[in-house]
């Protein structure tokens, strides 16, 4: 299926753009600021529609303004978007189907939406994977964590930001950086 006929289906091209508009939507950038330093990630539309919009959509209300990295495992992935700095969780407006399968593997570098035990539960939250991560992918058995986008300015500050020492921070009882890792704004930079 198109790009344009799976947002028509959809229903997210009269939301999204008109399909005139859809050639400028295939690699749509953010920056993310934050204060140990900024980085640029280029989201695929083209492979995890569904899972670019969701995330833009967070993006256009100022949701993760404020959030921190509150999931850092050396090694692993650096996870963001959910808590204050207060460890507070922001309210989940929204859910998106789970895109695993579109052929994009969770290897260094690359951006994933992160979820539950259940397989359609992702909402806001994000991860950057600091190593490959193949486990991370479907399986003939099971649903796997979808890859939206990969890190392709300031792969340095998200190294940076996976070896910060962590601990215990509110509910949390493990791999909370002790210096909190705040977003203070994410820029569109292209649509």
């Amino acid at each position: 299926m198109s790009l344009s006929r799976l947002l028509i289906w959809t229903g997210l091209a009269a939301g999204v753009a008109g399909a005139q508009d859809l050639e400028a939507l295939s690699d749509p950038q953010v920056r993310v600021v934050t204060n140990v330093g900024e980085f640029v990630m280029e989201l695929d539309s083209g492979r995890a529609p569904l899972t670019v919009e969701h995330f833009l959509t967070y993006v256009r209300e100022g949701h993760y303004e404020g959030t921190i990295f509150h999931r850092v495992i050396q090694g692993f992935v650096a996870q963001g978007g959910g808590f204050t700095a207060d460890m507070q969780q922001k309210p989940t407006e929204r859910k998106v189907f789970n895109e695993s399968g579109n052929g994009l593997s969770n290897i260094r570098g690359t951006v994933g939406i992160a979820r539950t035990q259940e397989p359609h539960d992702a909402g806001p939250q994000f991860y950057i994977n600091l190593n490959d991560n193949v486990d991370l992918n479907p399986r003939p058995t099971r649903w796997g964590f979808a890859v939206f986008g990969t890190v392709v300015e300031g792969m340095d500050v998200i190294d940076a930001i996976g070896h910060a020492p962590t601990g215990a921070a509110g509910d949390l009882e493990r791999n909370v950086p002790v210096q909190p890792v705040i977003v203070e704004r994410v820029e569109l930079l292209s649509e």
